[in-house]
């Protein structure tokens, strides 16, 4: 039976109101894991909080996934991000109290391991995750942020939600306090899935239907990521644009191994 395979893809842009960029992507294809962020936090301060947490996140997990991700339970790979995300989230929150500078800085994340047949997706904050199948689109991840929580308790509509002007308040960011809850969960994939990583940047800009009639395409990954920020811009590109795309492959079963799997096998 053919393999299942991914073919990723990334970008990240200013966008054009903004003079510097916060957003921050790690993409490591050898060991099928993407790392997303979006800085907050006074000048060049966001920045540094998003470059810090998709390196951190990505290093340790990178060498998680290297020593036991081959025979690892989705329970194990949870317990692994969440302790990559921790260690993080520390060493923002403790350089933010260090430095003057950057003193309240955080940042949003969402990261994706992929698997033989499954991603798993952890969070924190607004950045998301979607799997589109079959023409359909799914958001994977709920914001944690004030306005989803206006709209979990009925006193807002979605309708109401997409002019509102709370739209960038999180309740749940990297870095801001000295602990973090990571919301992860597996999910399972498909041939002819894509999974679409992004910040606010993206899906603030692009409406959801626009973005499943975009997700239709049968571009490759790479067109595919410079197709949604040239329409993340054209609708004013107000913020920062991070997308990250996996295009899944082959048949349902066993999938090309990552170097780390292949690794612990020899």
């Amino acid at each position: 039976m053919a393999a299942l395979t991914y073919r990723y893809a990334s970008a990240v842009d200013p966008g054009r109101l903004r003079a510097n960029n916060e957003d921050a992507v790690v993409l490591d294809e050898a060991c099928s894991l993407a790392v997303l962020a979006d800085g907050m936090g006074g000048y060049k301060a966001g920045e540094v909080a998003s470059n810090m947490a998709t390196h951190l996140v990505h290093g340790e997990l990178s060498r998680w996934l290297a020593e036991d991700g081959a025979q690892a339970s989705d329970a194990q790979l949870r317990r692994a991000m969440e302790r990559a995300v921790d260690g993080a989230n520390r060493q923002i929150f403790n350089s933010a109290n260090l430095n003057p500078d950057y003193q309240g800085m955080g940042t949003t994340l969402v990261c994706a391991a992929f698997r033989e047949a499954s991603v798993m997706i952890g969070h924190v904050g607004d950045s998301r995750a979607y799997r589109a199948r079959q023409g359909r689109l799914v958001r994977l991840t709920r914001d944690h942020s004030l306005l989803q929580e206006q709209i979990d308790a009925g006193l807002i509509t979605q309708e109401e939600a997409a002019v509102s002007t709370m739209k960038n308040l999180v309740t749940r960011a990297v870095g801001v306090e000295d602990t973090v809850l990571l919301e992860t969960h597996p999910h399972a994939l498909e041939p002819g899935d894509k999974v679409l990583l992004c910040s606010d940047g993206l899906s603030d800009m692009v409406p959801e239907p626009v973005l499943e009639q975009m997700l239709r395409s049968e571009a490759p990954p790479e067109a595919l990521c410079r197709e949604l920020v040239v329409a993340a811009n054209d609708a004013g590109g107000r913020d920062n644009i991070s997308v990250v795309v996996v295009c899944v492959d082959g048949e349902p079963g066993t999938r090309e191994a990552p170097w780390w799997h292949l690794r612990r096998r020899r």
